[in-house]
């Protein structure tokens, strides 16, 4: 394996919804029967890719179906997708919390693993034992652990709480805790889910800041499950992109982030069932044009449904491909003159945005109709996708890659 620290090798793993082993005795023998003369699992021919938007007709699932890919040492790999798409799976495979279904791991290494908030910890044991037991299930000696302890509840902030049992911790003294255990007693690898989330804004700029020391000044390998992109992209050189179990590209950071936005927002929006439901909503939006030139502007055509007549004003949020609020356009928010004119039933109107001072990218649009300082009574969030494209006379495309920002201001030389 060289270099390479964690390598996956066609794993799949299958769950059967609602019921543990087959369901029934006589087939728990047929798949007994079939192990024992050397054949596939019979059941392994069945179930249904795990889209949690759908109803299946099989009881067979796979969270994850034939996963391939390699993670060198000093490597900080990013794991993205939407909910179910199969990313907390993989990793309680990688730490050893469950096995897969079908195909193998090589891990070399220890592992250190945070899969959940007080992953690990005994809640009647106090917060200085369970740093010591926690480092025993890593497999460090009883001195390294002394070495490591003033600098693992320095990083973690609970020094007046260090001699109290963690069940009565808070959530985030839990964390803070967890992850010091983890990043400071040395693993190889170390796998951290979702659960920085749990922390304030100064530890996760912490934690965010030793993962990355951990990684470029320790050599070691640092596997990374976030819905924050902005940190994805700040600590990740590499990243995967699940999706209903499957892994769909396996690339540069920036390229991943590309792809996984586009798989997530589509051109147009219309209204579900529930929306409906309100005095006023919108019941459609439509960019007449996805692809533009920066000295151009977006259309965005709208039907808006209301109960009564009424003035309201129509705002545009225009969103980084990181979640970052860029820019923002606006009828009527600003000055009450410019509201439009909200008749009782469909109204039908559009919209030209310029676009000339937009860096070059993809941006997500969300829409709000408000009466302005008063209430919302419509909010579509990132409804839509444009990417702002160069012109003909430039030679050079703005991206992620040059991490410039995301307006261009006008220049001139005097």
């Amino acid at each position: 394996m060289a270099n390479t620290v964690i390598k996956v090798e066609n794993v799949s793993k299958q769950y059967r919804l609602g019921t543990i082993g087959t369901g029934t005795i006589s087939n728990d023998i047929n798949r007994w029967w079939h192990t024992v003369r050397g054949k596939e699992d019979p059941y392994l021919k069945i179930g249904e890719a795990n889209d949690r938007t759908a109803k299946g007709s099989s009881e067979y699932v796979w969270a994850l179906k034939d996963i391939n890919f390699e993670v060198q040492q000093g490597d900080v790999l990013g794991i993205i997708g939407r909910n179910g798409a199969g990313k907390s799976t993989l990793l309680k495979i990688l730490s050893r919390t469950t096995a897969p279904t079908k195909g193998k791991i090589k891990l070399k290494g220890r592992i250190a693993s945070l899969l959940e908030v007080g992953t690990g910890f005994h809640p009647d044991l106090s917060g200085r034992e369970n740093v010591f037991l926690n480092g025993a299930i890593l497999g460090m000696r009883k001195d390294e652990i002394k070495r490591k302890f003033d600098e693992i509840v320095d990083f973690a902030g609970v020094e007046r709480y260090i001699d109290t049992p963690v069940k009565r911790y808070s959530s985030g003294m839990y964390v803070r805790l967890a992850f010091g255990v983890a990043a400071h007693l040395e693993p190889e690898i170390l796998i951290v889910d979702e659960v920085l989330a749990v922390g304030d804004a100064e530890f996760q700029k912490k934690c965010l800041g030793k993962m990355k020391d951990v990684s470029v000044n320790g050599g070691r390998t640092v596997l990374f499950v976030s819905h924050n992109l902005q940190a994805i992209q700040n600590l990740c050189g590499s990243c995967i992109f699940l999706a209903n179990g499957n892994l769909i590209e396996k690339n540069v950071t920036n390229k991943i982030l590309t792809t996984y936005l586009k798989n997530t927002i589509s051109g147009n929006y219309v209204a579900s069932d529930a929306k409906r439901q309100q005095e006023v909503f919108v019941e459609e939006a439509i960019l007449n044009n996805n692809n533009i030139f920066v000295d151009g502007g977006a259309i965005i055509s709208m039907k808006i449904v209301s109960n009564k007549s009424q003035k309201a004003s129509v705002d545009f949020r225009f969103i980084s491909q990181l979640s970052v609020p860029v820019a923002f356009a606006s009828v009527g928010a600003l000055n009450y003159a410019d509201q439009i004119e909200l008749h009782k039933g469909i109204n039908e109107v559009q919209f030209k945005i310029a676009v000339s001072n937009l860096a070059i990218g993809e941006y997500n649009i969300s829409i709000d109709v408000t009466v302005p300082n008063i209430a919302y009574l419509d909010r579509c969030e990132e409804c839509l996708c444009l990417e702002v494209l160069k012109t003909k006379e430039e030679s050079r495309q703005l991206d992620l890659n040059w991490n410039y920002g995301f307006v261009q201001l006008p220049i001139t030389q005097i």
